[in-house]
Order: C-alpha cells, then structure tokens, then sequence
C-alpha cells in the first residue's frame, strides 16, 4: 500500500483501494471487515450502495484510529441540489460514523438522461460541495461517471477543480477521451469496475498475458489500469482474492502489451452511460 496518487490538492490516495458495492448484502459489515483485515486502507462507498453503516460499523470495530482510513462516498441523483447535497451529506456521515470524509463525489452529473437543466443543477450542487471542502467536512471533492461537457461545465464556474473522477475503465472499455481530458486537467480518474465483467477475465488476450507474466486475469487488469495512471477500486467477497487484488508484485506490462490492450475491441461494457438510458447486457460484473 506504499504506491500514492497525489490529488491537484496535495491528498495523496492509495492506487488501490476497496469498492464496497454490494458488500453488505448478507446484512453484515463481514466482507468489509475482511478487506480491512486483508490490508485495505481506502474504501468507496455512496448512499445509493448501501453499505455506508456496514462501512462504519466495519471500521469502528477494527480497533484502529479513524486516521488510519480513507473513506469516499458520494450523493445520489436524487440528492443533486445545493440545500439537498448538505442534507445527503450529513446523513452520510451519520451512518459512516465519523465527522468528515476524505473524498466525496457527484455520483452523475444528470438525474435521468433527458433531464435539461443539468448545468445549473450541477453548478448549485457543487457550490455546496466546495463549501464543504473549505469548512474543512471534506479533505477533497470530485465526480463520478461526469464526461469532459460536464467537467467543463464546472470548471468554467467553479472555485476548486475536481480532484477526481471516477469512471467505468477496465481493459475493452477505457473512456480514452474523459481519460485525456481529465489527466490534461490534473483529475485523477478512478476505475470503478476495473475488472469489467466477467468475460474481460476470460478474454483469450487477457488470458495469455496473464500465463506470462505468472499472474492472474484480474491482476492483469489492475496491473494494467495503474500503469495507466488510474486508481482501480476492485471490489471482492472472499479473502484470497481480497489480497491477490491488493498485492500485485512487481511485474510491468511492456509498452507493445499495453498496446495490445489498448487497442482491444470495446468489451465488457456495464451498459452505463450519464446521457443515455442504461443498456441491458445480461451479463454479471465479475467480483474480482
């Protein structure tokens, strides 16, 4: 957990963190536990996952020091607004259990793709953001799943860019043109299902590059992500995995295999899109 990103703040996060999306869904906090208790230090989490009072009954029971852990959460496209963010956040907080957040982000920049006044929705929405951020409730502010017409928007207005935006990116889908953007504007992208679904993990390409360099498919994937600069949040339900995604070991991906995945036909799509109804692909998100 030595590597870091360093924010356009100064924050520096960890380059692999921990994605609690539906990590509660035996009732229990028992799968974050386990991720703390395999070594992760940062944990995603949102309102509309969840799993914000299993995280913070998680980290509670751990025994260490609020300070030893990165908590990220985010405001639902319900909860878009300047005096409904304040409330989003506040409750978040509460089933957290803790008094500020490291990150928090925008989860989409639109409630629902045909709605039309999403630039002002925004503006309003992140005017209360940054004034958590200055109050001092917030170490940094970022978005999620924003493209550059809606990054743009903000930062023609805003007073604090971005910190970050997290993003679909595995191998098959990497979002080239927000990657470019955001990384030209010093936002640090996050992958959230940096391992795509389950047939990026079964891909004959993904498959053979992991037979040689003695590594697993979705080590592969992570190894790959970070080599392009962007934090991966893979998420896990059992203990080995857990570490296999924590602990990649020192292998480099050489500039012709990174190629090779970049250049590989778009694959593993969840069917999100910030402006388009979700498309339905039938397919399970691999676990990791």
């Amino acid at each position: 957990m030595a590597d870091k990103f360093r924010l356009n703040n100064g924050m520096t996060i960890p380059e692999i963190g921990f994605g609690t999306y539906k990590a509660a869904a035996d009732g229990t906090e028992r799968v974050i536990s386990e991720a703390i208790w395999a070594g992760y230090r940062y944990f995603d989490t949102a309102s509309f996952y969840g799993t914000e009072e299993a995280l913070g009954k998680a980290w509670t029971q751990s025994g260490l020091e609020r300070g030893a852990f990165q908590i990220a959460s985010k405001a639902w496209k319900s909860e878009l607004g300047y005096k409904e963010v304040r409330t989003a956040f506040e409750k978040s907080l509460e089933r957290l259990r803790t008094d500020y957040l490291d990150l928090y982000l925008i989860h989409w920049p639109l409630p629902a793709p045909d709605y039309q006044d999403w630039e002002k929705l925004d503006l309003d929405t992140w005017k209360l953001m940054e004034e958590l951020y200055k109050e001092g409730k917030v170490r940094a502010i970022g978005v999620s799943n924003f493209l550059p017409q809606h990054l743009l928007n903000l930062m023609e207005h805003a007073e604090v860019v971005p910190a970050v935006d997290q993003l679909e990116f595995h191998p098959g889908h990497t979002q080239e043109v927000t990657l470019r953007f955001c990384q030209e504007k010093g936002i640090q992208v996050q992958a959230w299902s940096p391992l795509g679904r389950s047939r990026v993990l079964t891909d004959p390409l993904i498959v053979s590059l992991a037979e040689k360099y003695g590594v697993s498919p979705a080590q592969l994937c992570l190894k790959y992500d970070l080599q392009r600069g962007v934090m991966v949040i893979p998420k896990a339900s059992s203990p080995e995995r857990m570490r296999q995604n924590l602990n990649l070991g020192d292998f480099t991906i050489s500039q012709i295999d990174m190629y090779r995945i970049d250049t590989m036909p778009d694959y593993g799509w969840s069917g999100e899109h910030p402006e388009r109804e979700r498309v339905d692909i039938h397919l399970e998100r691999h676990e990791g």
